[in-house]
């Protein structure tokens, strides 16, 4: 789907019912939701999901690559498919990306917000918030890895992203890495930097949809410690703890996370 002239987006849309829009992770695709496709249409939804400028089969423009160019593209997208009262969800930095959309559009198109350890509301740690994981500094050595052996970056990424190198198949750590290759090394620079330096604790209170936290506590990405924050800055939220995965609990928990989901879309 064209959201500018000459830059298309892959969208996977399936199902029907009550639409529910999915945002994935850095630096995937929307073909990491593939679990949650099938559970989704069979429990009677209608899932769209968004691959982001950058990444998996969307074009690969140069140009603005941050939470507002995302956000943006995502409302162009739900405008032109006509949505209504849909649920949006993201995972990792896709979390962050939805939150900036319902605080930034106010809520257009959408009546439900889920959070999948969620790289909100920053990713890098301040001097007033110390509960991410990560300093600037150490991210800033990700674009660095990115620039000079993108295969090595993301093998550091995939040393963080499991609960343990055996909570996934090796068939599905595979997977997942070549998602991640079909990404352009310019979007991934790009969308680190936006990780490093995007701050949204300005969108938290303009969250006025009902909220759903999900993340692990072993995740070594997104700190526990950062989804209870969210949990207490976004009223009415629920925050779900998962025990047995990292920050893949779409793959590591999936029975649990399409379950816990499925609860809240039918609230």
């Amino acid at each position: 789907m064209e959201v500018e002239p000459n830059v298309r987006l892959h969208i996977t849309d399936v199902g029907d019912g009550q639409p529910v829009v999915l945002i994935h992770g850095y630096p995937l695709s929307d073909a990491m939701w593939e679990y949650q496709y099938s559970a989704l249409v069979k429990a009677g939804y209608r899932v769209i999901g968004i691959t982001l400028r950058g990444f998996g089969q969307s074009d690969k423009p140069y140009g603005k690559y941050n939470y507002d160019q995302f956000a943006s593209d995502i409302k162009t997208v739900l405008d032109k498919l006509d949505i209504k009262d849909a649920a949006i969800g993201g995972h990792s930095m896709g979390g962050a990306i939805a939150l900036h959309y319902v605080a930034k559009y106010d809520g257009a198109h959408v009546n439900k917000l889920a959070l999948f350890a969620a790289a909100a509301p920053c990713h890098t740690k301040k001097a007033d918030y110390p509960y991410p994981f990560f300093t600037k500094d150490d991210i800033t050595q990700w674009v660095n890895l990115n620039n000079s052996d993108r295969p090595a970056l993301l093998a550091a990424i995939g040393g963080y992203f499991t609960l343990s190198a055996t909570s996934v198949s090796p068939g599905i750590g595979a997977w997942l890495g070549g998602i991640e290759m079909q990404s352009s090394p310019y979007a991934m620079e790009q969308a680190l930097i936006a990780l490093r330096d995007e701050d949204l604790r300005g969108d938290l209170p303009k969250i006025k949809v009902p909220t759903l936290i999900f993340n692990a506590k072993e995740d070594k990405i997104v700190s526990f410690a950062l989804a209870e924050q969210m949990n207490k800055a976004i009223a009415g939220s629920v925050l779900v703890p998962f025990e047995k995965s990292g920050h893949a609990l779409f793959v590591e928990e999936k029975d649990k996370f399409n379950e816990e989901f499925i609860k809240f879309l039918k609230k």
